[in-house]
């Protein structure tokens, strides 16, 4: 605990020393990418990628990490019996666990976790400023745990002098939102600080329809703060920090669809943060980024009011990063990474070296190759590759296909937990490293001068050894295959009106020839968006979720319609709202836990 006081500490004072006087700044133009690890423009990337910025956001009225992730192809979204509960993100078929979560380059995955997986649930979108969705396998980019992909999530920092925001928003089962924001920036840095929270009564978890009426409350709060400090040279000092603090109830295990009414509860306190020094020289042609990054997850369980377990966990990293501009066609990041993980009494670490050469063969051709060998303190050393092109025959066309290899370690909790109900009564010494292997390949179109683009992505990954938890014990399983088709595409009938459309095809099976639990083989969304003036935005949206396969039973497919909209009533003031399942629509995304019926919300922003 004292590690996270330090840091918390070190980032405010970081935060703290900037000046308070403030002037015009010029805003940070440069497109930072995780595709490559290089500042890169999408066009360039020969990975698969999906991006979505705030304004974006905004317009879509979207409310959480999860709701933005669910519209990209290829992502599949479960959440069980929304309002805070788990929200898990997998990428082309793979396990939850296997999707490496980053917030501002810190990895936050909570090692205290079976997997070592992320919840989504408790992430709003009131602090961010960009998601990135890379797909495939990213262990030789981001390392261990990116076998699936990676979101990418960066936080908002100031980008004007002086600005205060605020929210209010309230909504269906007894909802209500509400926070605020500072932006201050000058010459000399920049700062931002945010508070948000959340209360509502919520629906039943467990399925209303199984005879479970008993609803379950979620409330959370979140602190956000940015801060930067220009050095002379050309050097910069970043510092950032994400605190949330939740309560959740929810419901316990039940015998016939797995889930029923219980007073059970949860709170839980996440924190990520980070100090970084960029540091220029040779007049900026060897870019030299330092970061300590840490994060943790805290979480305690009640029963009736009593404490049942808790469980704690930490990851602490250390990164250098080097990127050489060596002309205009060729450039180079390299770099180590040592990272230690920390779950109750338990600690691994690995150290990393990575090497990324990146070439331009010709004006409208790049190639990347990268290597990375990581040294894991329990399971040693383990080398992957990774290979990228992109092609652009013509301005309208991109022509894009990567080869990747990943590499991810049992857990901290898969190694040694105790299992009370299983004969083997601790956790499985013997596990192996899960391995894979993935590559895709795919062609965009842009067409009526631009109006339009349309993308169509084919992909193949073969995981070895994947970690299952099987009879009360976690194993092996020999292997598992996906492939799939992705399809993304939009088009702007007229400045005022516009249609997005993504489908997803996953056909992903164990070695014994069954499907993947929790992963549709159809899925996609259709999105109208309608912007006659600066005032007035709104988008309806429609989701489609094939048919899923479950331990207790199948998750039928589903359709739900969306719509939400904004009217700026002044230059300060806006009013915005959102109705959800319009139809009513019965549905589940975990079977046996509920979804919300017609729900809606109404707001207020404050912009100064």
């Amino acid at each position: 605990m004292s590690i996270r006081k330090n840091v918390l500490f070190a980032c405010l004072t970081i935060i703290g020393l900037l000046p308070l006087s403030f002037a015009n700044a010029a805003p940070d133009d440069v497109f930072i990418f995780s595709g490559t690890r290089l500042p890169t423009a999408l066009s360039e990337v020969g990975s698969s990628v999906s991006t979505i910025t705030a304004e974006q956001i905004k317009q879509k009225g979207y409310r959480t990490a999860l709701d933005v992730v669910e519209e990209f192809a290829g992502v599949t979204v479960n959440q069980n019996g929304g309002f805070g509960g788990v929200g898990s993100v997998r990428i082309r078929g793979a396990l939850s666990e296997q999707t490496l979560v980053l917030i501002d380059g810190v990895p936050v995955n909570d090692p205290s976790s079976p997997g070592g997986g992320f919840d989504f649930a408790r992430i709003d979108t009131s602090n961010i400023a960009k998601i990135e969705v890379l797909k495939g396998n990213q262990s030789t980019l981001w390392g261990s745990d990116a076998i699936g992909g990676v979101v990418s999530i960066t936080t908002k920092i100031a980008t004007s002098p002086k600005a205060i925001k605020a929210y209010v928003e309230a909504g269906s089962f007894s909802t209500y939102k509400g926070g605020s924001e500072i932006s201050l920036s000058n010459d000399l840095g920049s700062f931002r600080g945010a508070f948000s929270g959340m209360t509502t009564n919520g629906i039943s978890k467990a399925e209303s329809g199984d005879g479970n009426a008993e609803r379950d409350g979620f409330d959370s709060k979140t602190f956000s703060g940015n801060g930067l400090i220009y050095l002379p040279a050309s050097a910069k000092i970043t510092a950032a920090i994400l605190y949330n603090d939740s309560m959740l109830e929810y419901d316990g295990w039940g015998a016939q669809t797995g889930v029923s009414d219980a007073d059970v509860t949860s709170e839980t306190e996440e924190l990520s943060g980070h100090i970084t020094l960029s540091l220029p020289l040779f007049k900026g042609r060897l870019e030299n980024t330092f970061l300590t990054g840490y994060s943790e997850t805290e979480r305690n369980y009640f029963t009736s009011g009593s404490k049942t377990y808790d469980y704690f966990g930490d990851r602490l990293l250390f990164r250098y990063q080097g990127t050489l501009n060596a002309n205009e066609t060729n450039r180079i990041a390299f770099g180590a990474e040592h990272e230690k993980t920390t779950s109750g009494r338990d600690e691994n670490s690995i150290d990393s070296l990575f090497i990324l050469y990146e070439i331009k063969p010709m004006k409208n051709a790049t190639i990347s190759a990268a290597v990375r060998v990581d040294d894991h303190s329990v399971f040693g050393s383990e080398t992957t590759s990774r290979f990228s092109a992109v092609y652009r025959p013509h301005n309208d066309w991109k022509i894009h296909g990567s080869w990747a290899e990943g590499f991810k370690a049992p857990t901290i909790f898969q190694l040694s937990y105790y299992f009370p109900y299983s004969s083997k009564v601790s956790g499985n010494q013997d596990l192996n490293p899960e391995t894979s292997k993935s590559f895709d390949v795919g062609v965009e179109r842009a067409f009526l001068k631009s109006r339009g683009i349309i993308g169509v992505t084919y992909f193949r990954q073969n995981t070895k050894n994947q970690i299952d938890y099987i009879d009360g014990w976690y194993e092996n399983v020999n292997k598992v295959k996906s492939k799939g088709i992705e399809v993304a595409g939009e088009y702007r009938l007229s400045d005022a009106l516009g249609f997005e459309v993504d489908y997803s095809y996953i056909d992903a099976k164990k070695g014994d020839g069954n499907r993947q639990l929790s992963v549709p083989k159809n899925s996609g969304s259709a999105r109208l968006i309608f912007a006659p003036s600066k005032v007035l935005s709104a988008a309806i949206t429609m989701r489609h979720n094939g048919l899923e396969k479950n331990t207790y039973g199948n998750v039928k497919s589903w359709n739900r319609l969306d719509i939400n909209g904004s009217y700026k009533l002044s230059s300060k003031l806006e009013l915005y709202g959102t109705i959800e399942n319009i139809f009513d629509e019965e549905y589940q995304q975990v079977y046996g836990y509920g979804t919300p019926g017609t729900s809606a919300n109404v707001g207020l922003r404050l912009s100064m």
